[in-house]
């Protein structure tokens, strides 16, 4: 995928009150996850409202409800239904806006309001702890004689879109199957049900720091950033890129996404975006996107607007390929 380019966060201080805009929330805040609980779409959203309770940059209680359903579709169409309410913020990814290229579902991405791009999350291949392959070029030999069953979070999304590419790659044939969220995904791979996914770090760490699952490989163009130790011996700079494996994809990576419904007000949006600056410009911000090997970012107005098109084109690309296009 396009990579977002990285912007200075803001120097707000945490902790200085809710933002300075002429509207204020008067009511509860509901923060739609477009995904199941324990994915690294409701991770974002829970961080964000732990951060946002604790330095009460807003006076009004925040819950986390999931809506995962139709591979995220039910978040997404729910922020349609609620036209003009500035109490539902969808946390989502680039299925926002890709969605509808290959999916009949009942909203696109223009009926949302547009608030930011917070981080860009990676994606690395996994394996049980005691599957036999050492590297993902062991993993592709033994996918090319044996039925491989790859799991991932929801269909025709950014993890099926990867699964494609290395079957595309990797010469081999790979079966697809999804859950609602990476954490299902994580949960089926340690039963030995599928033999691989492609989650995010934050989705599986977990699991590889319990011992059920290890990462073979990191779809990044260089190797991850040093961070804490995972295991006792391990952390997420150890992990080899996939190119270095023999697995050409130098990079893939997936947008985190915040949303309004739409036909809000500029002030009522404006509010947010503030509001997701301050939550950046916090430690615990900075620590959850260190222990999730994320890449900070934060991309709102044109620029996200920008990225988006651009996204889109891309897609549009894997998707023809796919035979996904919707007609």
């Amino acid at each position: 995928m396009t990579p977002i380019l990285l912007f200075a966060s803001a120097t707000l201080l945490a902790g200085t009150g809710p933002a300075a805009a002429a509207w204020q929330p008067q009511r509860p805040i509901e923060f739609v996850a477009t995904a199941g609980p324990g994915g690294g779409t409701d991770n974002l959203a829970r961080a964000v409202q732990n951060i946002i309770t604790k330095y009460k940059l807003t006076d009004e209680p925040i819950v986390v409800v999931n809506k995962g359903g139709g591979s995220g579709a039910e978040g997404y169409v729910y922020g349609k239904a609620s036209a003009g309410d500035p109490y539902k913020v969808i946390f989502g990814t680039s299925n926002a806006w890709q969605q509808p290229l290959v999916s009949k579902v009942a909203f696109n991405y223009t009926d949302l309001t547009p608030i930011a791009a917070m981080a860009q999350d990676e994606f690395l291949l996994w394996v049980k702890q005691d599957a036999p392959y050492k590297t993902a070029g062991d993993y592709l030999k033994a996918a090319a004689t044996h039925e491989f069953k790859m799991g991932g979070a929801q269909s025709k999304d950014t993890d099926e879109v990867l699964t494609r590419m290395i079957e595309k790659v990797g010469h081999v044939k790979l079966t697809y199957i999804p859950f609602k969220s990476g954490a299902e995904a994580a949960v089926q791979l340690a039963g030995g049900h599928i033999d691989s996914h492609v989650n995010n770090p934050s989705e599986s760490l977990g699991q590889w720091r319990g011992g059920t699952q290890r990462p073979l490989c990191a779809f990044s163009p260089k190797r991850l950033p040093e961070g804490p130790k995972i295991t006792a011996t391990e952390g997420w700079s150890d992990v080899p890129t996939c190119v270095e494996q023999g697995l050409d994809i130098a990079q893939y990576e997936q947008p985190r996404t915040v949303w309004l419904p739409g036909k809000v007000t500029p002030d009522q949006a404006a509010f947010y975006v503030d509001l997701m600056k301050k939550v950046q410009a916090t430690p615990e911000w900075k620590d959850y996107i260190e222990k999730t090997s994320q890449v900070d970012t934060f991309l709102t107005g044109a620029d996200f607007d920008k990225f988006i098109k651009e996204d889109i084109e891309h897609l549009k690309q894997v998707a023809s390929e796919q035979g996904w296009l919707v007609k």
